[in-house]
């Protein structure tokens, strides 16, 4: 059973001709008839009683609430499509890192509600792993996410770099390493870290990092939100490796000192990840864009928007 065989169906129904139908629906008289003869040869039974007038059979009433149903459903999805295909978007939905959340996310929303003032905007604060999985679940439109290689290398992504950033070490201002300008690795590791729970990018590159040092890692809390990081650090001797991005509201606290770490340097880079079929919707689209003008933050060593260039397809190896 095919779409024109159902408007053929439903406009003989209404006009009560083969040849009005024709007309109506912008073929041939004879055009309308094979797709009848199609149809009730599907059916098994006869559709039309044949006459000075086509009336509904038996078994042309029995179809007729679904056929219109179907018609409509159809009429409805096509509508919707092309709402969608002209930026009439109802909702945008976007997973952040926390660090982004707070500061650096705000600007962006603004600018886009003047865009596209009657799209509704949802943003959830997610690890970059849980970000990307509610990307490809579909529950997303957009992620902003620390990069990550290994689950970015799907042909099915397109990923913007946004900018990198450096790891620093947040502590109490009581802190026995605090005199220290740069701080070791090697001192890092004589105290317990403050951690991002499973999920989270950072809790992956603090724990690489560790590794590659050959320093033991001494885990004493693990956490998902910023604050509960500033307040457990305030606390004690417990030290935290966290980008610059989450810093920003400790280098205002008098009771938290923020120190750079001593070579090796680590920092992370910040994507913003899509998909094909999402970079085609105007909304969307446009986000991005506006993503790419105001989240490259010039004190970080980031490089310039102007060699960004375009959203790259990620190739699978």
């Amino acid at each position: 059973m095919r779409l024109e065989q159902i408007q053929a169906f439903l406009a003989i129904a209404e006009t009560g001709s083969f040849q009005k139908a024709a007309r109506q629906c912008g073929v041939t008289q004879s055009t309308i008839s094979r797709q009848i003869q199609s149809l009730e040869s599907v059916a098994g039974l006869p559709l039309f009683h044949r006459g000075a007038q086509a009336k509904l059979t038996v078994a042309g009433d029995h179809l007729m609430p679904r056929a219109r149903k179907i018609w409509h459903e159809w009429r409805q999805a096509t509508e919707d499509l092309d709402q969608l295909r002209l930026g009439q978007q109802q909702e945008l939905c976007v997973a952040a890192i926390a660090s982004l959340c707070a500061n650096s996310l705000p600007p962006i929303l603004e600018k886009f509600r003047q865009d596209y003032p009657h799209t509704q905007l949802r943003v959830t604060s997610l690890g970059s792993d849980r970000a990307l999985k509610v990307l490809r679940d579909g529950l997303v439109d957009i992620a902003i996410v620390m990069n990550n290689p290994f689950l970015l290398n799907t042909a099915e992504l397109f990923v913007k770099p946004l900018y990198e950033e450096s790891i620093q070490v947040l502590m109490s201002a009581q802190h026995p390493l605090v005199p220290l300008r740069e701080i070791p690795w090697a001192e890092i590791a004589k105290f317990p870290q403050v951690v991002f729970k499973d999920g989270y990018g950072m809790q992956r590159l603090v724990q690489e990092q560790f590794q590659r040092q050959d320093l033991n890692l001494q885990v004493a809390v693990e956490l998902n939100t910023l604050d509960a990081f500033r307040g457990v650090v305030r606390q004690g001797k417990s030290i935290a490796l966290l980008p610059q991005t989450a810093l920003i509201e400790a280098l205002d606290d008098p009771t938290l000192v923020v120190r750079p770490l001593a070579k090796p340097h680590v920092s992370r880079q910040v994507v913003l990840v899509t998909t094909h079929d999402r970079l085609q919707i105007p909304p969307i689209h446009r986000f991005c864009e506006i993503t790419q003008e105001l989240l490259i933050k010039p004190n970080l060593p980031a490089a310039p928007v102007s060699n960004l260039g375009p959203f790259y397809e990620v190739v699978p190896r």
